[in-house]
C-alpha cells in the first residue's frame, strides 16, 4: 500500500510541479525585463583576513541628528559647520546642532519616496570650493554652484545638455582642485537614472569620468568604459583622480598632470566590497566606504549573478528593485587605503546595527563623519578610540 501512495504522491507532486512550472515559463518568457545585462567577470573576493578582518568597531560610532535627515549621502564642513544633502532634495546645514535648509536645486512636493526624486532632485556629492562655496552633484539636475549663507544656487553643467552627444543621466560625485578651476566628476550613467541605481548595478553598463573648467566652462569627457563610475577623489598632489567603478568591486586612476598626464591605470583592485565615495584621509591615504560588501567566506550574491545574465532577467521580470534590495546583505564597512592603495584599517558593522549603508566617511577634526544613502542620520565616528 506504501509503494501504491508514494507513487500517487510523486504523480500527484510532479503534476502540481509542472503545472505551476509551465505558467512561469511562459510567464517569464513573456514578460519583459528591464534590463539588458552583460556578463561580468569578477575575480573571486579578496579573504576578509589581517587588516580587513571583520570587527565591529563601526558600532561605536554614534548616530547625530537621528530621524531628522533623511539620506545624508554626502558631508563637507566649513570650520564646524556641517553640510550635506538629503533624500528629499534638500541641502542642509548643521551649525552648533541646528538643521537648517539652505537650499533645494529641484522643486517639490517632496517626500522620501524614488518617484519624487527626478523632480525634487538628488543632492549627492559635495565639496567645498575656495571661496568657501559649495559644489553639488545633484543627481538628475547637474554640477551646482551653492552659496552657503544665502543658499543661492548657481548651474555649472546641466544635464539638459548634451555632452559629446551624450546625455548625463545620473550625476554623483564630483572632486575640485584647490584653486577651484577644475572639477572632475562622474555620470553613472547615460541610460539609468539614480531612482534605478540597481538596474545599473545589474546590467553592469559603463559611462564616464568628466572634467568641468570653471572659467572656459567647458566640460571635457576623460574616460569611457567605466562601470557604474560612482566616488572620485583628487589626490593630494592633484596629479591624478581615482574613480570608483562600483560594479566591478576596483578604483581606477587617471593622470591629469605630470608626465603621465591623460593615461590611466588600476589603482585597487577586485576590493572587498562596492565603493562607494572616496575621501582623503588625515593620513594622506583615502577612506572609502563601501556600499555593499563580498564576503569571503560567505556568500556574495552579486558575484554569484555576475555571470549569469539570464538569472538576473529572471530577477527582474518577477521581482521589483525593492524587493531585491532585501536580500542585500546590510554589512557596513569603510577602509582606509594608503596613498599607494593598500589597505591601512577596517571598520565593520557586519549586521549594518549602528550605521547602515555607508555612502562616504569624511575625516573632520579627528572624528569620521559617516554618510549614509538611506539612513535616517550621520554617523560619527572618534578615530581616537577605535
Amino acid at each position: 500500500g506504501s509503494t501504491y501512495s508514494s507513487k500517487v504522491f510523486r504523480v500527484t507532486f510532479l503534476t502540481l510541479a509542472v503545472s505551476v512550472a509551465v505558467p512561469l515559463l511562459g510567464v517569464t518568457v513573456l514578460l519583459d525585463c528591464p534590463i539588458d545585462p552583460q556578463p561580468i567577470s569578477l575575480k573571486e573576493p579578496p579573504l576578509l583576513t589581517g587588516v580587513l578582518e571583520p570587527n565591529t568597531k563601526l558600532r561605536k560610532a554614534e548616530r547625530l541628528w537621528e530621524n531628522q535627515l533623511a539620506g545624508p549621502e554626502s558631508i563637507v564642513n566649513i570650520g564646524d559647520v556641517l553640510f550635506t544633502g538629503t533624500a528629499d532634495g534638500k541641502i542642509i546645514k548643521i551649525e552648533d546642532g541646528e538643521i537648517q535648509t539652505i537650499a533645494r536645486i529641484g522643486h517639490g512636493p517632496c517626500g522620501e519616496c524614488r518617484e519624487d526624486e527626478p523632480t525634487c532632485g538628488r543632492p549627492l556629492g559635495m565639496r567645498v570650493g575656495p571661496n568657501n562655496t559649495l559644489f553639488v552633484a545633484d543627481a538628475y539636475y547637474g554640477l551646482y554652484e551653492v552659496h552657503p549663507d544665502t543658499g543661492e544656487t548657481k548651474v555649472l553643467v546641466s544635464t539638459k545638455t548634451l555632452i559629446e552627444g551624450q546625455k548625463l543621466s545620473f550625476v554623483n560625485d564630483l572632486t575640485v582642485t584647490r584653486d577651484g578651476r577644475k572639477i572632475y566628476f562622474t555620470d553613472s550613467s547615460s541610460k539609468w537614472q539614480r531612482q534605478d541605481y540597481l538596474f545599473l548595478v545589474m546590467e553592469g553598463t559603463d559611462d564616464g569620468l568628466l572634467e568641468y573648467d570653471t572659467v572656459t566652462k567647458e566640460v571635457k569627457v576623460l574616460m569611457v568604459g567605466l562601470r557604474f563610475p560612482n566616488g572620485v577623489q583628487l589626490s593630494p598632489a592633484e596629479d591624478f583622480v581615482l574613480v570608483q567603478e562600483t560594479t566591478m568591486a576596483r578604483i581606477r586612476r587617471y593622470y591629469v598632470s605630470g608626465l603621465m598626464k591623460g593615461g590611466a591605470d588600476m589603482f585597487v583592485e577586485n576590493m572587498p566590497g562596492l565603493p562607494d565615495n572616496i575621501r582623503l584621509s588625515s593620513s594622506g591615504g583615502y577612506w572609502v566606504a563601501m556600499a555593499a560588501v563580498r564576503p569571503n567566506p560567505g556568500f556574495s550574491l552579486l558575484d554569484f549573478l555576475s555571470e549569469k545574465p539570464w538569472i538576473k532577467r529572471m530577477i527582474f521580470k518577477l521581482l521589483s528593485q525593492e524587493t531585491v534590495t532585501k536580500f542585500v546583505p546590510k554589512y557596513s564597512l569603510v577602509v582606509e587605503l594608503s596613498e599607494t592603495g593598500s589597505y591601512k584599517r577596517s571598520f565593520h558593522d557586519p549586521n549594518g546595527v549602528t550605521v547602515a549603508y555607508v555612502s562616504e566617511a569624511h575625516e573632520h577634526d579627528g572624528h569620521l563623519y559617516l554618510g549614509s544613502f538611506r539612513s535616517p542620520y550621520i554617523g560619527r565616528l572618534d578615530l581616537q578610540h577605535v
